[in-house]
């Protein structure tokens, strides 16, 4: 099941400062960003091969995890949250709120042949949101 991580934050007077590193297994190759989605909704996808994570640095979103056994739902809602998704996990992203903005870092490039359109059926089990505080630190 997706991973959702507490990014390590440092505060200062001058701004906050928010790491992203050591978080995907393989190197960074593609770089992109959700926004002006208003009502409508975006994913409906899983992958053969890619890795990613979300991290909704304005605003906030919801994000729907079914992995085949389990659906979870997770709301981003600070930059310092991130959520890993492994290749197989269909992943829907609504409930944008006005002015977010969501980025997606990815492990892999743009591949139309990697995406899968099938949605799962009915896991056999399904969780609702899941709380900032179930969230995994990474300190590196």
């Amino acid at each position: 099941m997706a991973n959702l991580y507490r990014l390590t934050t440092t505060q200062a007077d001058n701004g906050n400062l928010t790491v992203f590193e050591s978080v995907l297994p393989n190197p960074i190759q593609r770089l992109f960003l959700i926004y002006g989605v208003g009502n409508r909704q975006r994913g409906g996808h899983r992958h053969h091969r890619m890795t990613c994570a979300l991290i909704c640095t304005s605003g906030s979103c919801r994000v729907y995890v079914n992995d085949g056994q389990v659906a979870r739902d997770y709301v981003l809602d600070s930059p310092e949250q991130c959520l890993v998704l492994a290749p197989h996990e269909w992943r829907e992203m609504d409930q944008f709120s006005a002015g977010a903005v969501l980025l997606v870092i990815a492990d892999c490039p743009y591949d139309p042949a990697d995406y899968i359109f099938e949605p799962y059926q009915t896991p056999m089990q399904e969780t609702k949101v899941i709380a900032i505080f179930s969230i995994v630190s990474v300190d590196c």
